[in-house]
């Protein structure tokens, strides 16, 4: 299975709506996807993982590459985690470092704060 992307856009908050997985294979193109979207004017990016169903130790290191061009004033959440891509965030320790809320309203909400 590829991968889809879709976008939402919220009070400067730019949402990528992930489907399908993250792997070796589309990793580089996952992050020039997301990477060519941003707009400065953005004051947060949230990854919504709602339908992702495999994240790879690739696919996290992009992850963590977006996270570190929000630094300081602009936010960084991720959402909608399965079972089974949480428990790859918590035991690579990426749940520790990247915040990440349950639902995609609850990220807005805090970015919003």
């Amino acid at each position: 299975m590829s991968l889809n992307i879709s976008w939402s856009f919220e009070n400067h908050i730019r949402t990528s709506i992930l489907q399908g997985r993250i792997d070796s294979r589309n990793s580089a193109l996952f992050k020039k996807t997301v990477e060519d979207e941003l707009h400065a004017s953005d004051k947060g990016l949230i990854l919504d993982f709602g339908r992702i169903d495999y994240i790879s130790s690739a696919g996290l290191r992009i992850v963590l590459e977006l996270a570190k061009l929000y630094r300081g004033e602009k936010r960084f959440a991720i959402c909608g985690l399965s079972p089974t891509v949480q428990e790859v965030f918590e035991i690579s320790g990426f749940n520790q470092i990247i915040t990440i809320y349950s639902t995609h309203d609850q990220a807005i909400q805090e970015l919003l704060n």
